[in-house]
């Protein structure tokens, strides 16, 4: 089983990544009074409010997210950014409707490592991820965590792994659906280790946590602002998180590469694209909000109490990112044996 793509190399380049940013947007800037210059006629950007979908439902980790950067962005824009939650398959309904939106820059998406999931699980699409958007900038990840209902006797991976294999086809793991990242890093880490598990889909993470907390399904690699709260009143254990390197928030809780899985990395990332033919000026510009917000000391604040790992890229960086994803996910999901309607 390979290894997913890290991303700590990623969160290592955003001071490099600010400058570009910054460079960029002069030079897009040079670029409109030169129009101006020449006689055209360019409108003032942004001269209303922005909208940003979000395709999950409000209150959720996606949407948290979402709303802190959406925030500072309007501070600093002069505009309200609007968050407009579109939940529904996977994000796809949300998904389809800001690929249909005008690419003038008032409609943004707020996406997830699941956009670059659906193209492999779904049959019919209504909506082309490479067609019909543009990158704008990857803007953070939420690591997920190995977490064991509270009845399950083991304190660690080594006796979780022993404790399963004594348990053949005994044991149940749920996630947040069929073909969520929650879904495909259990299946990774049970193929790896050669288990015989059962998955349970649920409709979010949120029921699934309850569920594990009662002992009803024995164990799920969440992200950790879902479990964060379980495991600090003990109604969950965290057996290792799935970052490269350990989370200050639970510094005694060991990676899994530490656990016998070198290599092992995968989280559910976020990032923010608009229509294709979106102008390349008003991407930058989105570029350089988006960098600046996370790189507030408020913005920070704030995502670290949901254990978020801010990130950073250039559009065209997001870019080939994005196309990484697309083409380790269609083995993921092959080998997974999934796909969905």
């Amino acid at each position: 089983m390979q290894p997913l793509e890290p991303l700590a190399s990623i969160a290592k380049t955003l001071n490099a990544t600010l400058s570009i940013a910054a460079t960029a947007l002069l030079v897009s800037t040079g670029a409109l009074f030169s129009a101006h210059a020449q006689g055209q006629t360019l409108p003032l950007y942004p001269s209303k409010p922005l909208t940003m979908i979000v395709p999950f439902p409000a209150g959720g980790p996606t949407d948290l997210v979402a709303r802190v950067i959406a925030q500072e962005m309007a501070k600093s824009m002069g505009q309200p950014v609007v968050i407009d939650n579109k939940g529904g398959a996977n994000g796809n309904l949300g998904a389809t409707v800001a690929a249909k939106a005008p690419a003038d820059g008032y409609t943004l998406l707020y996406n997830t490592s699941s956009i670059t999931l659906s193209p492999a699980l779904y049959k019919n699409l209504n909506y082309d991820l490479k067609r019909d958007f543009a990158p704008v900038a990857l803007t953070a990840v939420i690591p997920l965590a190995l977490v064991v209902a509270p009845n399950v006797p083991v304190e660690n991976v080594k006796e979780f792994i022993a404790w399963v294999k004594a348990n053949p086809g005994k044991v149940s793991y749920g996630s947040a659906g069929n073909g969520n990242v929650t879904h495909l890093g259990a299946f990774q880490f049970v193929q790896a280790n050669g288990l015989d598990a059962v998955h349970i889909p649920y409709k979010g993470s949120a029921p699934a946590d309850v569920d594990l907390a009662g002992g009803q399904i024995q164990f799920m690699t969440d992200t950790v602002n879902s479990v964060m709260a379980f495991v600090k009143d003990k109604r969950m254990k965290m057996l290792a998180v799935t970052t490269a390197r350990r989370m200050s928030l639970f510094p005694d809780v060991p990676t899994l590469a530490e656990s016998g899985m070198p290599g092992f990395e995968v989280g559910a990332w976020q990032g923010v694209l608009v229509p294709a033919n979106t102008p390349k000026a008003v991407v930058q510009r989105l570029n350089l909000e988006v960098l600046k917000a996370l790189q507030t000391p408020e913005v920070k604040q704030k995502l670290a109490q949901q254990g978020v790992e801010a990130l950073s890229s250039t559009p065209e960086e997001y870019g080939h990112y994005i196309s990484s994803e697309l083409a380790r996910w269609v083995k993921v999901v092959k080998l997974a044996g999934i796909s969905l309607e």
